[in-house]
């Protein structure tokens, strides 16, 4: 996960770079939609480790099945606001 938050800053410097030598407009565009998806997927990630940890404690302790679902909803709720 650093890698890939790594990878996005560098992505972040190019686009600065790209901004300061003015370049063409689509060119820093198509950076932009580049680190969109590095972002989403660094989402993606976070959720599913937390689906994952919410599932294993769910399955442990009698009675939390309920209070894991309401909270993997709240997090894909969040999540689904990221394309909004």
């Amino acid at each position: 996960m650093v890698q890939r938050l790594n990878r996005i800053e560098g992505q972040v410097r190019g686009l600065r770079k790209m901004i300061e030598e003015d370049r063409y407009c689509l060119d820093e565009v198509q950076q932009i939609n580049a680190m969109s998806a590095a972002l989403r997927e660094v989402a993606l990630a976070i959720i599913a480790q937390h689906v994952a940890v919410g599932v294993r404690i769910a399955a442990r302790v009698e009675g939390t099945e309920e209070t894991a679902m309401d909270d993997v909803t709240r997090v894909l709720r969040a999540a689904m606001r990221l394309d909004g």
